[in-house]
């Protein structure tokens, strides 16, 4: 929600120094109106998406391509300056005849949480591929960024402030929320359905 709060305040600067003008430009305040007007109704829709993160269990449900574009666009910024690639697989495209799963809020945190988990346990450049081989989970897999060196001249420094989240943190989250999480060495398996 900062991005557009950003240029909100920009737009707002601009538009007070086209006011101040003599002669008064009208196109071009008109113009910074509605680009203010734009970004409120953004603002606006990114503040309604947050009811969607509520964790009651009656919850509305979320299709799972919808779950992992939220998941993935949360994520980005912060893992690509860092060195980390998020990758979905054109099996997780939207598909508009897919039916929701229950529980929305709890699968949002359950895979940000399996996200934030990859990303704690590599090192150095590196690229996580989110993709679905069942209807009712998807796989994470971690391995070397593209045209990156594997080894200590690859490596990038690490986030000031790691996530911190271990494979033990992950399986109680898992557990607490009600669903079935399968690590190993190339990544891992989330069910997306309740136990």
């Amino acid at each position: 929600m900062v991005a557009p709060v950003s240029v909100v305040r920009m737009a707002l600067l601009t538009l007070r120094r086209q006011l101040q003008a003599e002669p008064v430009d009208g196109a071009a305040c008109l113009e910074r109106v509605a680009l203010l007007d734009d970004q409120f109704g953004e603002l606006t829709q990114r503040v309604r998406g947050l009811r969607d993160w509520d964790l009651t269990p009656t919850g509305e449900g979320v299709a799972r391509t919808e779950l992992v574009r939220e998941c993935v666009e949360l994520l980005r910024p912060a893992f690509d300056l860092h060195g980390v690639a998020l990758q979905v697989d054109e099996s997780l495209q939207e598909q508009a005849d897919e039916a929701p799963l229950p529980h929305g809020g709890a699968l949002r945190y359950l895979l940000l949480g399996a996200l934030c988990y990859l990303n704690d346990s590599g090192h150095g450049p590196r690229c996580i591929r989110i993709t679905a081989r069942e209807p009712q989970s998807v796989l994470l897999f971690i391995g070397p960024r593209e045209g990156s060196a594997d080894g200590p001249d690859g490596a990038v420094n690490p986030a000031p402030r790691r996530l911190a989240i271990d494979a033990v943190a992950l399986q109680n989250l898992a557990d607490d929320l009600g669903y079935e999480v399968a690590v190993d060495d190339a990544g891992l398996r989330l069910g997306l359905m309740p136990r």
